[in-house]
Order: structure tokens, then C-alpha cells, then sequence
């Protein structure tokens, strides 16, 4: 939203300073995020100054600054020194890797390589129509791709997503998309994965993780389930990865 519309619609979106019971810097975040889920600002794009916008909702500066803040930490807007706030975008270098905890036992972050081994329309199995939020047997596109570390297979994923939002998504589409694989749902989908939520466990290779990973069948995998989500934490995509962690290890900072 440009700021001369928004002024068309400051009174609509004026935090509501009678409800004490959200400090007001969150009903600042809230109607920031609000804007970036209708699309006011693209991926990558920059976001009015703290001080238009504390003249568009009618606050302070800091209270523009703090809300600013949280939604940097939760990596939805980037801080650039002395040109601005931008948001985020699974194109810059620093967040193509952030969903992907995966490291070389020698720590260094490497780059991995995408190559597809299938992509089709199917139907729901139940279970993960149940994390996507869709009816059993809803349409989802499935996609299976096998991650390289310095030309070695590490990770096998196994990816669904709702249908009605990926309509066009093709093995043709994904061969010839170079960039990272969420830059492609952001930047051809309008579907930008803001969180996910995972979870870990050890498992054996069946025959068809054994054949594609490079492993004897019953090496011990890990196996990470994720459910991505992107504004108004709507579930968008449901992965599951097998990876190889004879020389790798899942890398995670809790604070």
C-alpha cells in the first residue's frame, strides 16, 4: 500500500488504543504483517521509513521501531544500515539456507544442489491433508528432490503442497528454475514461507531412500517432518527429508 492510499484508510487502520490489554507496538506488528499478507510490500521490497510510518498509524517513532524489531528477529524484515528495512525474500544469499540446518561436520556451509526426480498432481493422503489444513483426498502437488553436497546425495525430500496454489508447478517448471526452491513458491506463487516447524527422529533407508541416497538398506537416517507456514500461519507445505549424517549433523541455536 503506497502511503497516499494510506491515507485513505489511516482511520481503518489506527491501532485501537482503548485495547490495553495488546501493548501498542504489537498492534503496530500486527497491522505491519497485515500489510505484507495483502502483498503492499513484495518480497524484497522496501517498506516506508519508521517515521512515515509513525505518521500513518499515529504513534511514536519508537513504537514503529519496536514492532520493526520483532518482526526483523523473526526474519520477516531485513535492516539494512543506511538504506532502510526491506522484506525478507528467499533470494538473498543469507536466507536461502535458513530452513535448511543441515551442516558439514567441519561446519562449513556449502552450497547444495537441487536436483528433481518427480513432480505430479495427486491426491491427499489423510495425514497430510490434515497438516496442510485441506479436505482428505484435495488435490496437492507432490514433489521429490534429492539435495548434493559437493556432488554427494545428503538429503532426500519429499514435499507436498495445496494444489489451488501451485497450480503450474511442473518437473519442467522446477529442471529449469536455478535459484533457491523457495525463492520459486515466493517469486512465481506469491507464496512466501515465513516459519516451519519440524520434527526430528531416527530412522532406518527403505529400498527406495537406500537406492536414491547411495546407502545400504537399514543405514540409520534422520528424518525431519516439516510443515511450513506462510501469513496468518496457514500451512503451505508438508516436507518430509531422509538425510545422510555419516559425515553431516542437524545444526540448531536455541537461545
Amino acid at each position: 500500500m503506497s502511503l497516499a492510499s494510506a491515507s485513505n484508510t489511516a482511520a481503518a487502520e489506527r491501532p485501537d488504543r482503548a485495547a490495553v490489554f495488546s501493548p501498542l507496538y504489537k498492534q503496530i506488528k500486527r497491522l505491519l504483517v497485515d500489510g505484507l499478507r495483502r502483498g503492499d510490500w513484495k518480497p524484497g521490497a522496501a517498506i516506508p521509513s519508521e517515521m512515515e510510518l509513525a505518521a500513518r498509524f499515529q504513534v511514536s517513532q519508537g513504537t514503529v521501531r519496536k514492532a520493526i524489531d520483532e518482526l526483523a528477529a523473526e526474519n520477516l524484515l531485513v535492516r539494512r544500515q543506511g538504506k532502510g528495512t526491506y522484506v525478507a525474500t528467499h533470494h538473498e544469499p543469507r536466507s536461502q539456507y535458513r530452513f535448511l540446518r543441515l551442516l558439514a561436520d567441519d561446519g562449513v556451509v556449502r552450497a547444495a544442489h537441487s536436483g528433481f526426480v518427480e513432480c505430479r498432481r495427486q491426491r491427499a493422503p489423510t495425514g497430510i491433508a490434515e497438516r496442510l489444513g485441506l479436505k482428505s483426498g484435495a488435490s496437492v502437488v507432490f514433489v521429490r528432490r534429492l539435495l548434493r553436497f559437493d556432488a554427494e546425495p545428503v538429503v532426500l525430500d519429499d514435499i507436498w503442497l495445496p494444489g489451488r496454489m501451485f497450480r503450474g508447478l511442473s518437473f519442467e517448471r522446477l529442471a529449469a528454475y536455478t535459484g533457491p526452491l523457495y525463492g520459486l513458491f515466493e517469486s512465481e506463487f506469491g507464496v512466501p514461507m515465513i516459519r516451519a516447524d519440524e520434527r526430528l527422529r531416527a530412522v532406518p533407508a527403505d529400498a527406495d531412500c537406500a537406492r536414491l541416497l547411495l546407502v545400504a538398506p537399514g543405514s540409520p537416517l534422520l528424518q525431519v517432518e516439516r510443515v511450513s507456514y506462510t501469513y496468518g500461519d496457514r500451512p503451505v507445505e508438508v516436507r518430509i527429508g531422509h538425510c545422510v549424517t555419516a559425515a553431516h549433523y542437524y545444526h540448531n541455536m536455541l537461545a
